[in-house]
């Protein structure tokens, strides 16, 4: 009984030295995956945060060039209207200083040809009673001062106009460069939406916890990198392109020569690549009669610095043509400003002059230079902005001005 208590106790006492390390053990190694768990959970939400303050930063960046998309937008709209209501300004204020041109004109052909000077003294010298020399001295004076009158309102008009298509010419610069802002920003806003996408997708990938799934969103996140290295690599294309386009229409606006009238009107063949012959054109070309400005007013001269915008129609008629206006506005508008301005308008191609096509381009018209002419119906131009080809060349070799698909062909030249 003694024997087998003591090895009852013997053994006791071996299985509690055996079970003490053993609990000591697995209370650490749990401990140790507690940690480890933790430590993972910690790593995890870490990574979590960072994708998700990725994914704020870029949508912020998104929102921010959709807003200003939304501005310049709204604020091309109300340009425009404002062009317009300037333009129609522009055209009552020319109208009405052609016909005081007009009448000017006739009153000064009247002075030199009737001798209205005289005229004025015979009434006076006429008059039958001092209370009637009076009385025809009054009426004298009231017309003189009519006309005063008249030549001041014209000195306005001319002010007003040439105020307004300083505006105006302002209103279409701004919404060219409002345009080009918003096509970067759209190439911008590619770039920002998919890397977006890629910030996404990672948040995703971090927050899967089947295997599966994350081996699924780490394929569409490599998927959505490349479509992200893509759009990058397009809006350096995009950038690198509109550069050499920009120094492009810089070249050829440096190496436009414009055309100079002088004597009799030869016909140049000016870039002409049609290989087809020039021929000469008599002054009894040069229209007279057809023309909606007095020849003898006198003309504005303007400086030959170029306001429009890089590589629209009106840029490149300027380089071609420095004489023409500073500020008048889209090409459909140029014949109106050009009236107002002293120039003549008529439907005969010359040589150096401006053609204008008022309806086409959308309604914004299009205009050249003449560097050659046949007969009216056959011509040669150099132009820019025409096919989508915004340097100045000659595109179109010999052709008939009248067989336009805007407008019936309706063309109109404005004469240096």
């Amino acid at each position: 009984m003694k024997k087998q208590f003591l090895t009852t106790a013997l053994l006791s006492t071996m299985v509690l030295n055996y079970v003490a390390p053993i609990s000591t053990v697995f209370a650490q190694d749990t401990d140790s995956k507690i940690s480890a768990v933790e430590s993972k959970i910690s790593n995890l939400n870490s990574q979590q945060a960072a994708a998700q303050a990725q994914v704020n930063a870029i949508q912020s960046s998104v929102d921010k060039i959709k807003a200003e998309q939304g501005r310049l937008t709204a604020e091309n709209e109300k340009l425009q209207a404002e062009s317009e209501a300037l333009f129609a300004e522009i055209q009552v204020l020319s109208e009405n200083i052609v016909a005081r041109n007009e009448a000017l004109s006739a009153q000064a052909r009247s002075a030199q040809t009737e001798g209205t000077a005289v005229n004025y003294i015979n009434t006076v010298l006429d008059s039958s009673s001092i209370a009637d020399a009076v009385s025809r001295v009054t009426a004298m004076t009231e017309i003189i001062s009519a006309n005063n009158q008249m030549l001041e309102q014209q000195e306005a008009d001319k002010a007003a106009i040439e105020k307004k298509q300083k505006a105006n010419q302002e209103a279409i610069n701004t919404i060219a460069t409002n345009q080009k802002k918003l096509a970067d920003d759209e190439q911008a806003l590619n770039t920002q939406q998919a890397e977006l996408e890629v910030a996404k997708l990672n948040l995703a990938a971090e927050l899967s916890t089947a295997e599966g799934e994350k081996k699924s969103l780490l394929e569409q996140k490599a998927a959505a990198e490349a479509a992200a290295a893509k759009a990058a690599a397009e809006e350096a294309a995009y950038r690198a392109a509109q550069q050499a386009q920009a120094q492009a229409l810089q070249a050829s606006a440096a190496g436009a020569r414009p055309t100079v009238l002088s004597g009799v009107n030869t016909v140049t063949n000016a870039g002409d690549t049609s290989g087809a012959s020039a021929a000469t054109l008599s002054d009894s070309t040069v229209p007279a009669a057809n023309t909606a400005t007095p020849t003898n007013t006198a003309k504005v001269t303007y400086s030959a610095a170029n306001t429009y915008p890089v590589g629209q129609c009106t840029w490149g008629a300027k380089a071609l043509a420095p004489w023409v206006g500073n500020y008048w506005g889209n090409a459909a508008q140029w014949p109106a400003s050009a009236q107002a301005a002293g120039y003549s308008v008529g439907t005969t191609p010359v040589v150096g002059a401006v053609a204008v096509w008022p309806y086409d381009g959308g309604g914004y018209g299009h205009v050249a230079v003449v560097t050659a002419v046949q007969s009216a119906t056959n011509i040669q131009v150099s132009e820019s902005n025409y096919a989508g080809s915004q340097s100045i060349s000659n595109y179109r070799g010999w052709f008939n001005p009248t067989a336009g698909t805007w407008g019936g062909g309706t063309v109109l030249y404005i004469y240096p």
